[in-house]
């Protein structure tokens, strides 16, 4: 014991004074327990300014132990509020909102009440856990004992507490009741902002920032970097750069990503590699957003290679090379990459999952799929809405229509994307009527629909021949819900119209669009009057399809099918001449099919 308190440290038989000066010396955590050790056999252990130093070495310096932390806390009896301010803090600084809460409470319990320096790190837990309730209880006692008016250290932490609790107008009521507004209080509001696409009164918050005399940093332009990015807003996002530039504003690694990730997004792909060819210190954060940029652009070779030379990768970067492939069709790919993921030190979250379905779903892998869902439940993982809809494509896309429609109505939680999933699956499986009482089941459910649905329930009327559902859903999607038309809803009613032979009315949908009609109305149009051996609106049809799309094979060998069937060879020569003299071909028919082996 005798060596090893001499190669620790050498503690005399000094008084309280003299042993508390010891503890500011420690810089290991062998002096500490050792000292610790000497404290105890002076009769100190119970000594609370002693402890609490120890308290804060241990919670707070970089060579501590929170472990030990904790456990010198729970020895003393009567732990005062600055040993649970500093533990507090130390764990808000760990990231364990959690525990900090839990300290807060047992605070609470023992008679303490907090202070200035126990809210802004209470405040920032309740914040990164989005507990708003617990954060309004907080925000209550702080007002109670008058620290939130008075301190601006706590109206900060109120307006991010609010912030991060998505509720903008409580952040805005702090804000405005401040007197004195410091440059935390800007970004936290700029930030609040930026966060909830308010992109219009973040950049007014920055121009009143400035005519009150307070100088952006670089957390202040990251925020409306990150708003540049959303807006698609390149000029914006140039005149930050340009202000960057010309009051020599500190370029950190935070900032540069802000501004390598705005030009990626806003389609400057030579801008965003020149910034990043620059950059001295390439995060993960750095690669991954070159990597999507490249993604963006449909640039799968730059992005793989991209992928391959980055140092490091976590989960975020694995997802964005497998979306990269997942985008750009190239579906195996993807699911190869999530295999090489697997048999790395990386964990696979929800959305690298919902990738992987999602190219089962397009490739019919069932096989994977299954395993997918397997690795779900095995980990014991609760799958998210997004996961659940994957799921729920991979089964109907893949021929298990009742096993995607268990999975639907078995999820505690459905979003517009689940109910639109089903709805196309169940129109996908010529399911038209139970598409239409799931819709029924949707507006009792009081989910407002969107365009998607639509298109999905025509399509389902066109299947099962429901022209009057149809004309019904057609018109209640604009005079109902307000949803403005698109080409494949009119494409949808051509064909059902057309199937039911009613042209005239056909005809009239098509005039009566606002915008210009392409090649799927047209062709659905052209494939009914195949079907009705309409020859004359045939010959009208090729009239617009000429103009329209003059190079399409497909469409020249429908129509003289249509001759051909009413036995016009004539017309046919003449078709297939047509097409010689265009340069216009036939394209192969191509099939797949995989083989488990």
């Amino acid at each position: 014991m005798r060596l090893f308190i001499h190669t620790a440290v050498h503690v005399p038989s000094y008084g309280e004074r003299e042993l508390d000066s010891f503890v500011a010396k420690c810089s290991s955590m062998t002096q500490i327990k050792t000292l610790h050790a000497q404290m105890i056999l002076r009769g100190l252990g119970d000594d609370n300014i002693s402890i609490s130093r120890l308290i804060l070495l241990c919670a707070m310096s970089s060579f501590g132990d929170r472990e030990y932390a904790d456990d010198l806390f729970d020895k003393i009896r009567t732990p005062n509020r600055y040993i649970f301010n500093t533990l507090i803090r130390a764990s808000v600084n760990d990231g364990k909102a959690s525990k900090a809460l839990l300290l807060y409470r047992k605070m609470a319990v023992s008679g303490i009440f907090p202070n200035e320096f126990t809210f802004p790190f209470i405040l920032k837990a309740c914040g990164f856990l989005k507990a708003l309730l617990d954060g309004l209880s907080v925000h209550l006692q702080a007002l109670k004992l008058g620290f939130s008016e008075c301190y601006t250290c706590v109206q900060n932490g109120l307006i991010n507490l609010y912030v991060s609790c998505d509720k903008i107008e409580f952040a805005v009521e702090i804000f405005n009741s401040m007197d004195f507004k410091t440059l935390v209080s800007w970004n936290s509001m700029i930030a609040g902002y930026a966060k909830i696409g308010k992109c219009r009164e973040a950049i007014l918050m920055f121009s009143d920032m400035r005519s009150g005399g307070v100088e952006p940093d670089g957390h202040t332009l990251a925020s409306l970097l990150s708003i540049s990015s959303k807006i698609i807003n390149v000029e914006l996002g140039k005149f930050l750069h340009w202000y960057i530039e010309i009051n020599g504003v500190v370029s950190d690694a935070h900032l540069e990503n802000a501004l390598l990730d705005m030009y990626a997004k806003c389609s400057h792909l030579h801008i965003a590699e020149a910034i990043f060819a620059r950059m001295a210190n390439k995060s993960v954060v750095s690669w991954t957003s070159i990597l999507s940029a490249y993604s963006k652009h449909g640039l799968v070779e730059s992005a793989e290679t991209t992928f391959n030379q980055m140092p490091v990768k976590n989960v975020i970067s694995w997802n964005s090379m497998i979306t990269c492939y997942l985008q750009n069709g190239e579906y195996q790919k993807s699911l190869e990459l999530f295999h090489r993921m697997l048999d790395s030190s990386v964990v696979p979250d929800q959305t690298t999952i919902a990738s992987a379905l999602s190219a089962c779903s397009q490739l019919g892998d069932i096989v994977t799929g299954k395993k997918l869902h397997e690795y779900l439940c095995a980990n014991a993982v609760e799958p998210t809405i997004t996961s659940y809809n994957a799921l729920v494509d991979m089964y109907a896309r893949c021929g298990f229509l009742e096993t995607a429609m268990d999975l639907f109505q078995n999820m505690s939680e459905k979003n517009i994307v689940s109910w639109n999933t089903m709805i196309n699956a169940l129109a996908f499986h010529g399911q038209g009527h139970r598409a239409i009482e799931l819709f029924q089941q949707m507006e009792a459910n009081e989910e407002q629909p969107d365009a998607v649905t639509f298109s999905g329930l025509l399509s389902a009327c066109c299947h099962c021949g429901l022209t009057d559902t149809g004309q019904l859903l057609f018109h209640k999607m604009s005079n109902t819900f307000n949803i403005p038309y698109q080409l494949e809803h009119y494409a949808c009613m051509v064909d059902l119209l057309g199937r039911r032979g009613l042209f005239e009315e056909a005809l009239n949908l098509i005039s009566g669009m606002s915008m210009r009609p392409d090649t799927v109305i047209w062709g659905a149009l052209l494939s009914a009057c195949r079907a009705h051996r309409k020859v004359g609106i045939a010959k009208l049809i090729l009239k617009q399809l000429l103009e329209v799309e003059p190079y399409s094979g497909g469409l020249y060998v429908l129509v003289s099918n249509i001759f051909s069937d009413c036995q016009h060879w004539d017309e046919v020569k003449k078709m297939w001449i047509l097409m010689s003299n265009c340069c216009v071909h036939k394209n192969r028919g191509l099939s797949s099919i995989e083989v488990c082996t």
